[in-house]
């Protein structure tokens, strides 16, 4: 009890010691000024000399205290101690209200003494300072401006009759140089033509030769040089201009004009008083400097003192602040368990203590509630997510401005698209094709449109079914747009060949059965009248007849290739090696195409495959001969130079897969290579569009699958051309080696 009663009773004491302190300040700042100013105490008087003792002895001292408390706060602020930066703020705050009022009583006192040197000022230097300098120099400016201005237009006028008259006699001269004078419209007192040793050539009107001024050597140096030489005469108040004219062959232009001798003299005068002025002015500064030092006195007391008050009243309210502070920063690192200790009293300081506690808990209930809000709302947001990333579907997701800010796995892989290059951009930059559909949904307003549309992506064209619908808040406002796609190009495809299939059957029953009939009653009719006719239309009816039966028998065989299509029988399955099959088709085409290079990859061994050998032969054999006919097709084209006709085959065998593929350097794929496995869809001319249909058919029957690819260039600068790619099934070798 005793040490705290002894603790507050030193506080009391530092706090009117430090009070006394401050106040003295001020008291020995007044004394001052009344023993300089209304006291009119000398200079060298005993109560002067001894207030000055009084002001330097407090400056010393306050000095000394100021700079022991900020050698204190400067260690306290390196070692990052709490309130150390509030102290700091808090004494410059001090210092400026300081410095403020003792600035504004300087300029005060400046502007004072100021008024009184200023009565040492005629008023006939400052209205000459003040008003002739600027008409003086006005006037002067726009005579010379105007002087010059006239001369090049006159000198113009001039130059242009020259070149309009090569031989311009100085008769004329002289009438065009009166002509060019009278139409100059501020007027010009005098005009010549001068040659370079300035004599006379032509005269211009009210010119006279005993007026004439002529100008230095020098002048007409400068004017030869190409310079607009202006010449100030004062003594008969004119001014001149000295100009060459550029058309002419040692010619000048010499003009005058009239200016008003007093505006020019009261410049000169003007002159003659700044020159007294600044005598005046330079005595003014000395009395300002002496008064300046008086109040840079003045102001270190005040500053002193008010930074002394600052430290310590920063002293007495930073250690509560400095708490709060510490606190908060723990709260700033998630610590929401601290609590600071609560002052006594009712003060603004004390309530903040309280307020702080508050805050901790109140915050640490929230925090709470959040995460745990967040936790829900992020375990659905993985759902959703999943959900998404799981469909077949493509989804894109787009802001009120059509820019994509979300899009699945399925979007991504279907138009071949980068979630970080293209998130953020607009829908019709990052799907063209997209984005006239979009533009119909923005402009009929419609909550769903509905289309499908094509598109090429990595070399293939895709029939993309595309759905675009409005996205609104619960408050009916637009918050965006969602694209949704499903790749129905394989539906299309199924529904073209189950359409062909249809087509195939009516084809083989509505035009098969009546081939045979035509070409038989072709042939009777030849036989029949024939011996009828003679020699010469005997032979014309035997070519026609010859023309109907052909032409009959190309019809009997697209027939049987649509009802093969139509009716394919079902396959009679069998293991059956199908890496022997793949070589007997290569070697049939080996044979048949021997202009072509094959380079063949087939492992050796049996490969175990349930299928029928006759179909899977037969789509081999279509798929090389395929191949050899896109070589050809690129040869009638026009092969680049160097091009050499390559077939490669490949069979990679895996755990229960098949791949085959066989490659070409011909002409390529078109962009819509889907269509290539429609009846009757074929690239070549003579083909009847049913070959690749067939093979799929066959291949798809056997629980495989059939690509038309693009094929890889064979070297660097090749001809790139298509691939086949097949999947088998493969059955799994004896003793489980799927080698």
């Amino acid at each position: 009890m005793l040490g705290l009663v002894s603790r507050r009773r030193n506080r009391r004491l530092r706090t009117l010691a430090t009070f006394g302190l401050v106040l003295l300040g001020p008291v020995l700042t007044i004394a001052t000024f009344l023993v300089l100013g209304p006291l009119g105490q000398g200079a060298g008087s005993p109560a002067l000399r001894l207030i000055l003792l009084a002001d330097m002895v407090y400056i010393l001292v306050v000095a000394a205290l100021v700079l022991y408390r900020v050698a204190r706060m400067v260690a306290a602020r390196r070692a990052r101690s709490a309130g150390s930066r509030l102290h700091l703020r808090l004494t410059g705050v001090f210092a400026l209200l300081a410095l403020l009022p003792t600035v504004a009583v300087a300029v005060f006192a400046t502007i004072t003494v100021n008024m009184g040197l200023e009565s040492w000022f005629s008023d006939r230097v400052r209205n000459a300072l003040g008003h002739s300098v600027e008409a003086a120099h006005a006037y002067q400016e726009e005579h010379r401006r105007d002087l010059a201005e006239d001369v090049e237009a006159l000198a113009a006028f001039l130059n242009r009759a020259r070149r309009n008259t090569p031989f311009l006699p100085d008769g004329d001269l002289r009438q065009l140089l009166s002509q060019g004078q009278q139409a100059i419209q501020r007027g010009l007192r005098e005009a010549f033509v001068i040659d370079g040793t300035g004599e006379i050539r032509a005269r211009g009107e009210r010119s006279y030769l005993f007026d004439y001024e002529r100008p230095s050597d020098a002048d007409l140096d400068r004017a030869a040089a190409g310079e607009l030489v202006l010449i100030e005469d004062r003594d008969i108040n004119e001014f001149r201009a000295l100009l060459r004219m550029s058309d002419f062959a040692d010619r000048y232009l010499y003009v005058s004009r009239e200016v008003d001798g007093q505006i020019i003299a009261l410049l000169d005068e003007t002159q003659a008083t700044v020159g007294l002025y600044r005598q005046l002015e330079s005595e003014r500064g000395q009395f300002l400097f002496q008064f300046g030092l008086i109040y840079l006195g003045f102001a270190v007391i005040l500053i002193l003192a008010a930074i002394w008050f600052g430290l310590w009243f920063a002293e007495r309210i930073s250690r509560p602040i400095g708490r709060l502070a510490g606190g908060a920063q723990r709260v700033g690192i998630g610590d929401l368990d601290v609590q600071v200790p609560e002052e006594k009293g009712d003060d603004e300081i004390a309530m903040l203590g309280r307020l702080f506690n508050q805050m901790t808990r109140q915050l640490k209930g929230q925090r709470d509630a959040l995460i745990e809000q967040h936790d829900r709302t992020e375990e659905r947001r993985r759902q959703f997510d999943s959900v998404l990333s799981s469909v077949t579907s493509g989804v894109i997701g787009l802001d009120a401005e059509g820019r994509v800010d979300f899009m699945n796995r399925s979007a991504i892989l279907l138009l071949d698209l980068d979630e970080q290059r293209d998130h953020g951009m607009s829908l019709s930059v990052t799907v063209p094709e997209f984005g006239a559909i979009f533009k119909r949904l923005r402009k009929r307003n419609a909550p769903l449109v509905q289309e499908e549309i094509k598109v090429t992506r990595r070399g293939k064209l895709e029939s993309l079914l595309v759905r675009l619908s409005v996205r609104r808040d619960a408050d009916g406002a637009l918050e965006g747009y969602v694209v949704a796609f499903d790749d129905v190009t394989d539906l299309v495809s199924a529904q073209r060949m189950a359409a062909w299939g249809d087509v195939a059957r009516r084809i083989a029953h509505e035009i098969k059965n009546p081939l045979t009939p035509i070409q038989l009653s072709a042939e009777r009719v030849r036989r029949k009248f024939s011996r009828l006719l003679d020699e010469a239309d005997a032979a014309q009816l035997a070519e026609l007849t010859e023309v109907i039966v052909r032409q009959t028998n190309d019809l009997r065989r697209i027939v049987d290739e649509f009802s093969r299509f139509a009716r394919m029988p079902e396959p009679e399955r069998q293991p059956e090696d199908v890496a022997q099959l793949l070589r007997d088709a290569v070697l049939l085409q080996q044979t048949g195409q021997p202009e072509c290079r094959f380079d063949v990859q087939i492992p050796e061994g049996p490969i175990r495959a349930d299928l029928d050998a006759t179909m899977i032969g037969q789509a081999f054999t279509n798929l090389i001969k395929n191949a050899g006919e896109a070589i050809e097709s690129l040869q009638e084209k026009g092969s680049p130079e160097g091009h050499r006709p390559e077939i490669r085959v490949a069979l990679t065998p895996r755990e229960d897969m098949v791949d085959i593929t066989i490659s070409d350097n011909g002409i390529g794929l078109p962009p819509d290579r889907a269509r290539l496995f429609e009846p009757y869809v074929t690239t070549r001319a003579k083909g009847t569009g049913l070959g690749l249909p067939i093979v799929k058919k066959i291949i798809e029957e056997h629980g495989g699958s059939l690509d038309l690819l693009d094929a890889a260039p064979f070297h660097d600068g090749a001809h790139p051309g298509a691939m086949a790619h097949v999947t088998l099934p493969r059955l799994p070798d004896n003793g489980g080696d799927t080698t």
